[in-house]
């Protein structure tokens, strides 16, 4: 035999949209209600699997939903979810782990999570703190101010040029010196990705 054919097999498998949650029973007995969100976080998409290598986790998925589920063969269930993730093919070895695993799994995802601040969702606006030193304060009036930033703007550098594109003594300003840039307190280059609430702060340097 197979170590497919060992595989637990679901008796049977409800998708219940109204409360988020796909449930399903086991042969041997175990029953898990899995939600949308845990199932779309821990999909077993090549995408969101190299993603998670990578340290970057899916967010923002609370009110995520499976639109519908067709089966694969007679080992697994693929997800069609109200994002437009449809990758996922879920072995049934991968939703019986998921069931037991449930607790622990999301507590890994709750941490990672919290430590990056609840970052909001990849199309949605962030929010951040801009501090302004040296001459900076006097040429744009102020020294700090929080911001909501368009969804183009995702990293320091298109940050710079959203800035500039204020105008006046903005442009005048930001493209007058060299600049250095900390985001929570940490030096960082052009192309660091910012997240919800970051603190990002612009200091001019001489050339």
């Amino acid at each position: 035999m197979t170590d497919r054919q060992h595989d637990p097999v679901p008796t049977e498998i409800q998708l219940h949209q109204k409360s988020r949650l796909l449930e399903i029973s086991f042969e041997d007995g175990a029953h898990f209600k899995l939600p949308c969100e845990y199932l779309r976080v821990f999909s077993p998409s090549a995408e969101v699997q190299a993603a998670r290598k990578r340290g970057e986790w899916v967010t923002g998925k609370q009110n995520v939903n499976i639109e519908r589920i067709s089966q694969v063969g007679n080992y697994a269930i693929q997800l069609y979810f109200d994002d437009s993730h449809d990758t996922g093919v879920y072995s049934w070895k991968r939703l019986y782990e998921l069931g037991v695993n449930r607790e622990k799994n999301w507590q890994v995802y709750l941490d990672r999570s919290q430590a990056a601040d609840r970052q909001v969702a990849d199309d949605g606006p962030l929010k951040v703190k801009l501090l302004y030193f040296v001459n900076l304060v006097d040429d744009l009036g102020r020294a700090s101010e929080e911001v909501e930033l368009p969804t183009s703007v995702r990293d320091v550098k298109s940050l710079i040029i959203w800035l500039r594109q204020r105008g006046g003594q903005w442009d005048a300003a930001l493209g007058r010196t060299a600049l250095k840039i900390t985001v929570n307190k940490q030096f960082v280059d052009p192309d660091t990705r910012l997240t919800n609430k970051d603190e990002i702060a612009i200091v001019p340097t001489p050339h």
